[in-house]
């Protein structure tokens, strides 16, 4: 049996039309097909081309086309000619506006920016749990905000809500007798936000913790091993000259929009 012949049309890159193509393709001829697929295609000009190629070639055709005026165009075309096509896109559209009353965005490629933000939300949550709690240092200079601060100081859950908004975020604790890592001097200062929290509140949190644990080391909630390292996360942020955040009554989405506002704002000069 031949091979079987489909083009592919799209407004964007086609590689939805593709994938329709290549399932239904398979279902027939043992998946021996030959696939041309062209990308971008905006005006009807162009179309006119390349219809002539498809019907020379006894091809089919799968097209996603948003304009509506062009997916009109080349049914009317290509039933005139002759040519098998699918209009991939243009009936789930059409039902869809039909459902929700109102008319599509009309905007070529919006699935692919849409797998992008999701790759994107991805890498930057992985990017997190790497660099959660000072784990590792090669590659810090790649985050978008690097947080410091005190154990239960809401450093993870801050850097967490931001990587699920698509914000490469690290986090290093401060502890007095732990020097910062040598990444850190890798990091633009602007990205750098400092938190901090009332030592009254630190204790409560911690003293919960250990609860939790059902064990531990019992200065972990000790007033004055508290006093000592909120001590010293002052030093380390003077030093540095980084914005600090008290995060004692803040929810964590607070605290984060305020670490974007340093982060952003810094970054542009501001």
């Amino acid at each position: 049996m031949a091979t079987l012949k489909i083009y592919v049309l799209s407004d964007a890159l086609g590689e939805t039309a593709e994938a329709v193509a290549r399932a239904a393709a398979s279902q027939f001829n043992g998946g021996d097909v030959e696939i041309r697929r062209v990308s971008h295609v905006g005006d009807q000009s162009r179309l006119a081309v390349i219809l002539q190629d498809v019907q020379r070639e006894h091809a089919a055709l799968f097209y996603t086309l948003v304009d509506e005026s062009l997916r009109r165009w080349v049914r009317e075309e290509a039933e005139r000619r002759g040519i098998p096509a699918v209009d991939v896109l243009g009936p789930a559209m059409e039902a869809l506006s039909r459902l929700t009353r109102r008319p599509p965005r009309m905007r070529p490629g919006l699935i692919r920016q849409l797998d992008e933000a999701y790759f994107r939300r991805m890498e930057a949550i992985e990017f997190a749990v790497r660099f959660d709690d000072g784990r590792e240092g090669e590659g810090l200079e790649q985050a978008d905000a690097v947080l410091l601060g005190v154990s239960r100081s809401s450093k993870t859950p801050i850097a967490m809500y931001l990587a699920h908004r698509g914000y490469k975020v690290a986090n290093i604790p401060l502890v007095p007798e732990t020097p910062l890592p040598k990444a850190l001097e890798k990091v633009p200062r602007h990205k750098i936000v400092g938190l901090t929290i009332r030592p009254d509140k630190l204790r409560e949190i911690r003293q919960e913790r250990l609860k939790v644990l059902g064990k531990g080391d019992l200065s972990y909630a000790d007033m004055g091993r508290i006093l000592e390292e909120i001590r010293y996360a002052n030093r380390v942020f003077q030093e540095l000259g980084c914005p600090v955040i008290d995060v004692t009554y803040k929810a964590v989405e607070e605290s984060a929009q305020e670490v974007l506002k340093w982060v952003k704002g810094r970054g542009d000069g501001s």
